[in-house]
């Protein structure tokens, strides 16, 4: 994923950037082709929809170099909106049932220490609106302007970290200690909450944050804020919906789940890589 280059440093990424993207699409389609026991299009949807989403980032928006607003619409998709297309295609589960001899190393790094510390959704909320916080706050931000190593980084931490939080708050792949509803719901509404509050704070500093630009155009850096605001609160609220959505499908009664939908095929094999 490092080819996800940023045209603001350095030119228009061209092809090469559409590589890794054109590989997620293309393994995950060609695991659910070896999957005999039927892949919910739902999911594949999903996951597609994610890939869509980061070849938008790399490819239209990265031709706006030193545009605020298109660097903004940047963070939405790779930060919120891709991380939850793939987060609800359920790679796991798929890797899990096509390649049965992964199931136990995935087993032992699911139930890592440091994995449930990280993908606690309190500390996937911290990762998330913290770190764009530290960019936006900062020098940070005017220095990976010039510095296209350092701009593919906080691209792939914005993809990191937005994946972590979805699958923490509302992926339906496996994890182990996951916390209630009520924890998760609570982590997205100080995550939406942190998320507004910056969006805010941005536009009525746009004269001087973020800090350490050249070239400053306030109407445009608080048309980047108010994006930033709108789009957040989409992205959130499609998050909300997947919440509610994943946590009924889990707890609805059997009779219910068998009558509309039947036996899910292949999922009995998470609880044994969860042992």
């Amino acid at each position: 994923m490092t080819v996800l280059a940023h045209a603001g440093s350095g030119g228009d990424p061209g092809l090469l950037a559409f590589v890794p993207i054109a590989l997620l699409a293309g393994v995950y389609l060609l695991a659910v082709s070896r999957d005999r026991r039927g892949w919910r299009p739902g999911r594949t949807a999903a996951w597609l929809a994610g890939c869509a989403a980061l070849a938008l980032a790399v490819g239209p928006l990265a031709g706006a170099p030193g545009d605020p607003r298109a660097h903004m619409a940047q963070h939405l998709l790779f930060g919120m909106v891709a991380p939850l297309g793939l987060a609800l295609g359920a790679p796991v589960t798929l890797l899990l049932r096509v390649v049965p001899p992964v199931r136990r190393p995935v087993g032992r790094l699911l139930r890592a220490r440091p994995l449930h510390l990280l993908a606690h959704p309190v500390s996937a909320a911290l990762l998330t609106t913290g770190g764009l916080a530290l960019v936006l706050l900062t020098p940070l931000y005017a220095t990976a302007e010039r510095h296209p190593a350092l701009h593919h980084g906080i691209h792939l931490h914005y993809l990191a970290a937005g994946y972590l939080f979805a699958w923490s708050v509302a992926g339906p792949d496996p994890a182990p200690r996951r916390p209630g509803l009520a924890v998760r719901t609570g982590a997205l509404l100080g995550a939406a909450a942190g998320h507004a509050v910056l969006a805010k704070y941005l536009y009525a500093h746009a004269a001087t944050l973020p800090p350490g630009l050249p070239d400053r155009d306030v109407n445009a850096l608080q048309d980047a804020a108010r994006l930033m605001w709108y789009g957040g609160d989409v992205a959130e609220l499609l998050l909300a919906t997947a919440l509610f959505a994943t946590w009924y499908a889990r707890n609805r009664p059997r009779e219910v789940d068998r009558l509309f939908h039947g036996d899910p095929p292949g999922e009995k094999i998470l609880p044994i890589v969860l042992r």
